[in-house]
């Protein structure tokens, strides 16, 4: 099925396709490939990512299809197909399967071409292995290095001369075929056979370094995609389902939204559901990032993928295929990974006119070096030449940006924080200050009985059995906040009579033949009980941020409870860490000035904006961005939307709502708070990686090319510099993986 996608702001008839691309060797050759897509009528925008070998093409349907898209890719000379859906059952895609298949083929290339070239390099290099006729050897091992190893550089280099373009392979092509033409002239047009007339091995070298480079790179490329790989794999394979007839193991892909699973211990959770009946510890590890096991009940939301480890539960099936979790973390990690940062621009200006400028520099190397620096010694010049053309490859400079974002976002999606893409990774470098929603983001989101006190004469586990007896059945979460706590304590609650519910104040009955008032101070005082004995309590609990309500027993007063949205349990940690990357942080809520200053206290927070309505929370974004801001706004629920739009950076918890996630730039899966400081330093990390390898790449051209021209730098070397730039470049990326948060902290 292919991967046609309708965003969902689009105003107009659009669409987007991923296509998986084949023949790229370097920058110039994405830099093609997105010029001849990007310039057909009804295609909006074109990006190529070079690592990943990926296009994304937004167009119109109704002007141009699939099919016109994968030509225009032909048409330049490279290949093209529609990738496969993400969550592709199979165990291995056509794509995966073709990317296997050219690796192995580059693999025996690359051994074939060594075999051969060893000889010829001994024979070349090693004083004493010469021989009458040695020439003709090297002639025979060289010939199929040139043409079957370096066959496919050959043929890449035409297809691309003859779309009138220009790429690596028509700098490897043109040095190596020098270096060969002139060695096969020497071979059969002179009768004299001397040591430094042929360059049969220079040709050999290079192609076969070249292939050992492009094979590492290759082994690379696989292990930067490693992480939405294991995601993929993570998806189980069948599924339990109850049906009238009794259980039935089905593949997974059967599965229907309502259908009744049965999940045992040690099995994976066969998609997103809500827990029916039964009791576990469920690992959500593998997409949270968090490694302690949440304990599931009935009611409780489970994710298809993650892992069951200690009781059985039977769940109903919310959402299957596409619509799961999962699966829509690996689509936006590839829509990530498929993604260029704005830095990237300068190196694909640099490359799309790069290999024409080299050309022009091997052709004046050539001509000084023939007709000034060594009249007449065509061997010489031409050695200058072959290192001109051969270290100029512009890989390392095409691989530098794309390799970080994939590495980054990849680690980014097994640590539970989803970035969307490498423009996300340049604006949460930039961030200087974070507004934090209260409800739901720093706290629990609900209300917790806190506080429970008792004055004398009264025992104080059997006064909050009476009151939440009273309150059983209020669905106020106060009420709920009250109950859940005498629960908590293994309380037994007794039946409520003569219930009276007085609105916006309290709540009276009888239990267990005793009249019970539970409310507002004011409520108890109308009713003629003297509060005095507790109100030193109740304010200093109210200036916690808690909410006290007194309770009376037979018209007298007896205790005073407390009930409190609690800070999440990390929130304070979350804050320190922000703080210590040297950021401001602001927490912006509706709750009233006194509440809200009372929980920004205990999370370490100086700077409170209370009392704001949800649709105003954008509007405090701007504030901050007018003042000169760059600011990062942090939100789980769908009130918090247009501010997460607003901000430069928005942050969505992945335990909030759906519209909150596809409003922000960084998802959190998990929820953990502490996840805030961990996305912007792994975006701060990703940057720096990026910016370190265009650096290398930029450096090793801007020194290596006069070096070659010059004469300093033999071809052969020259071919292996050429292999450790594009390494270097790999391996710093891929440095990323070992990325520590600080929760692992």
């Amino acid at each position: 099925m292919m991967n046609i996608q309708t965003p969902p702001d689009a105003t107009g008839p659009t669409a987007e396709l991923e296509l998986a691309l084949g023949g790229m060797s370097c920058a110039a050759c994405a830099g093609r490939v997105e010029r001849a897509l990007g310039g057909l009528d009804g295609v909006t925008s074109a990006n190529v990512n070079f690592a990943a070998e990926r296009a994304r093409v937004a167009f119109d349907p109704t002007r141009i299809g699939p099919e016109r898209l994968v030509k225009a890719v032909r048409d330049a000379g490279y290949e093209a197909a529609p990738v496969v859906e993400a969550m592709d059952t199979r165990a291995t895609s056509p794509e995966d399967e073709q990317k296997r298949r050219a690796y192995l083929a580059l693999r025996n290339r690359l051994l074939f071409a060594a075999v051969l070239t060893l000889p010829v390099f001994l024979i070349s290099m090693v004083p004493g292995l010469t021989f009458p006729g040695f020439e003709y050897l090297l002639l025979a091992l060289a010939t199929p290095v040139q043409f079957i190893a370096g066959w496919p550089f050959l043929r890449n280099a035409y297809n691309v001369l003859r779309h009138g373009s220009a790429n690596m392979d028509v700098l490897v092509a043109m040095g190596t075929l020098a270096a060969y033409s002139f060695s096969v002239y020497q071979t059969f047009a002179t009768a004299h056979a001397g040591h430094g007339h042929y360059y049969y091995e220079t040709a050999a070298v290079i192609i076969t370094l070249i292939l050992f480079g492009k094979f590492l790179e290759a082994r690379a490329k696989g292990d930067a995609s490693a992480a939405i790989k294991a995601l993929m794999g993570l998806r189980a394979k069948t599924a339990r389902v109850l049906r009238e007839g009794g259980e039935v193991d089905l593949p997974v892909d059967q599965v229907i939204v309502g259908d009744r699973l049965l999940v045992r211990p040690g099995e994976k959770v066969p998609t997103d559901g809500v827990i029916l009946s039964g009791r576990s510890t469920v690992d959500e590890s593998m997409l949270t990032g968090e490694s302690m096991p949440v304990t599931k009940g009935e009611g409780d939301v489970v994710i298809g993928a993650t892992l069951n480890k200690s009781g059985a539960f039977t769940m109903a099936a919310t959402k299957v295929g596409a619509g799961t979790a999962l699966a829509q973390i690996v689509r936006l990690v590839q829509e990530a990974q498929g993604g260029k940062a704005p830095i990237q621009r300068l190196a694909d200006q640099v490359s799309g006119i790069f290999v024409p400028i080299v050309l022009g520099i091997a052709l004046l190397t050539f001509l000084a070096w023939y007709f000034w620096a060594a009249p007449g010694n065509l061997a010489a010049a031409l050695t200058a030449t072959v290192a001109v053309l051969v270290i100029a490859c512009p890989c390392a400079m095409g691989l530098a940006t794309p390799m970080a974002i994939m590495v980054g976002t990849g680690r980014g999606a097994a640590l539970g924080v989803l970035i969307k893409g490498g423009e996300v990774l340049e604006r949460a470098r930039a961030v200087d200050t974070i507004v934090f929603d209260k409800t739901g983001t720093l706290t629990e989101g609900q209300p917790a009985l806190t506080d429970w006190l008792a004055v004398p004469g009264f025992e104080a586990d059997a006064l909050l059995r009476l009151v939440a007896s009273v309150e059983r059945h209020s669905e106020h979460p106060l009420a709920t906040a009250i109950v859940a706590g005498a629960k908590a304590r293994g309380l037994t609650l007794g039946e409520p009579t003569a219930f009276e519910a007085i609105t916006g104040a309290g709540i009276a009955a009888t239990v267990d033949g005793r009249a019970v008032l539970v409310g507002t101070r004011k409520l108890l005082v109308e009713r003629g009980v003297a509060t005095e004995a507790l109100e030193s309590q109740a304010l200093l609990l109210e200036g916690e941020g808690k909410t006290a309500m007194f309770a009376a027993v037979d018209g007298q007063l007896a205790g005073l409870a407390a009930v409190a949205d609690r800070l999440k349990a990390h929130a304070a940690d979350a804050v320190a860490a922000l703080r210590s990357q040297g950021l401001a942080i602001v927490m912006i809520t509706g709750d009233n000035q006194r509440t809200a200053a009372a929980i920004a206290k205990q999370a370490g927070i100086d700077q409170v904006v209370a009392e704001v309505l949800p649709q105003d929370k954008a509007a405090h974004v701007r504030a901050f961005q007018a003042a000169g801001k760059t600011v990062a706004m942090v939100g789980d629920g769908i009130n918090d939307a247009p501010a997460l739009a607003q901000a430069d950076l928005g942050i969505a918890l992945g335990t909030g709502t759906d519209v909150a996630m596809e409003a922000s730039d960084l998802t959190l899966v998990s929820g953990d708070v502490r996840g805030v400081a961990d996305a912007i330093a792994l975006s701060r990390a990703t940057l720096r990686n990026i910016k370190q390898n265009l650096f290398w790449a930029f450096f090793y051209n801007v020194v290596g090319i006069p070096i070659a021209a010059i004469g300093w730098l033999n071809p052969m070397l020259a071919a292996a510099a050429m292999a450790v730039s594009s390494l270097f470049v790999v391996t710093n990326a891929l440095r990323l993986r070992s990325f520590k948060t600080a929760r692992a902290a």
